[in-house]
């Protein structure tokens, strides 16, 4: 038989007084408009103390604290952060003592090159593409491949080799701009993790496969090592969806396989979309039991500066 439905009666509902119900905002939690000729510090005050806003206390709390009390900040990025004009942002971090280690992707040596020799960077894919001369240029093929094998020999692994490269090379007149430069001349690790046939330099005769993945190797064993001394650290993702994500599961797996106690420890993931790996390899697993996990969606030129200049500023 077919069953026939009314609709329900609302006399019997039941209702609560607003005053006394639970709420996630009150007047306390709301922003304030900027004031105009206000300070930085005047400004992060008047975020709202809501979600993101709230989340991005929360880190710059974490790194401050990890700073404190001498526990490594480390820094796992892809190339777009370089592409998009924070390379300074991120020097300043380093020489301060507010990130004390770097990991990257093998692309972005060849942005980091770029700009120290050239002074620019980030060439139109589909134009050159078109052409058969996408990620041909001479020099950066060259000189990256051959201070890597240099640099291997001399017992480096591939971030340092790259680094003292351009930090001593005479025909680098951008030098205060590069990244891995910056982290050789302070004695921080500077570690290039390579997915083999990924970057343009792995296009020109003058690469080296062996020379590729030893010198890798040697940064992944030195990566490992810093991701084991994270307790009550922290690791920050910043724009890398796949390659970082995946080198640092396997870096934490290392590590406590080895016996080392890595947690608790924040985590955070900084990027336009959410991806899977960064949400699941960098916030979710490595966070338990004892941890905190951070999503920071937006733009890197605007979100890293952000929380660059509350960090410079001490601000908790």
């Amino acid at each position: 038989m077919k069953k026939r439905y009314r609709p329900l009666s609302l006399k019997k509902v039941r209702t609560v007084e607003l005053a006394r119900r639970a709420s996630k905002v009150a007047l306390q939690s709301l922003g304030r408009p900027h004031r105009p000729g206000g300070s930085f510090r005047d400004f992060w005050q008047s975020l709202p103390r809501v979600l993101a806003a709230q989340d991005l206390r929360a880190v710059a709390r974490a790194v401050l604290e990890a700073r404190a009390q001498d526990r490594p900040v480390l820094l796992g990025m892809g190339a777009h952060p370089i592409k998009v004009g924070l390379s300074p942002v991120i020097i300043k971090l380093l020489q301060e003592g507010l990130i004390t280690a770097l990991a990257t992707n093998g692309a972005a040596i060849v942005h980091d090159f770029e700009l120290a020799y050239a002074g620019q960077t980030s060439e139109d894919v589909a134009e050159e593409l078109q052409k058969g001369t996408f990620g041909m240029a001479r020099e950066t093929g060259r000189y990256l491949n051959e201070c890597i094998k240099e640099g291997l020999k001399d017992g480096l692994g591939l971030g340092e080799a790259v680094g003292r490269f351009i930090a001593r090379h005479r025909r680098m007149p951008y030098r205060d701009k590069s990244i891995f430069a910056a982290c050789w001349r302070l004695g921080l690790p500077a570690t290039v993790h390579v997915a083999l046939g990924t970057d343009v330099i792995h296009m020109h005769p003058w690469a080296d496969g062996a020379a590729l993945g030893e010198a890798s190797l040697k940064d992944f064993r030195l990566f490992a090592s810093v991701v084991s001394d994270l307790r009550h650290g922290v690791y920050i993702n910043l724009g890398s969806a796949v390659l970082m994500p995946e080198v640092f599961l396997k870096a934490l797996t290392l590590a406590r396989n080895l016996g080392h106690k890595v947690e608790p420890l924040t985590t955070v993931n900084m990027d336009f979309i959410q991806h899977y790996r960064a949400r699941v390899n960098v916030l979710a697993r490595p966070t338990i039991p004892h941890g905190r996990a951070y999503a920071l969606t937006g733009h890197h030129e605007i979100m890293l500066p952000l929380l660059a200049a509350a960090l410079l500023e001490g601000l908790k």
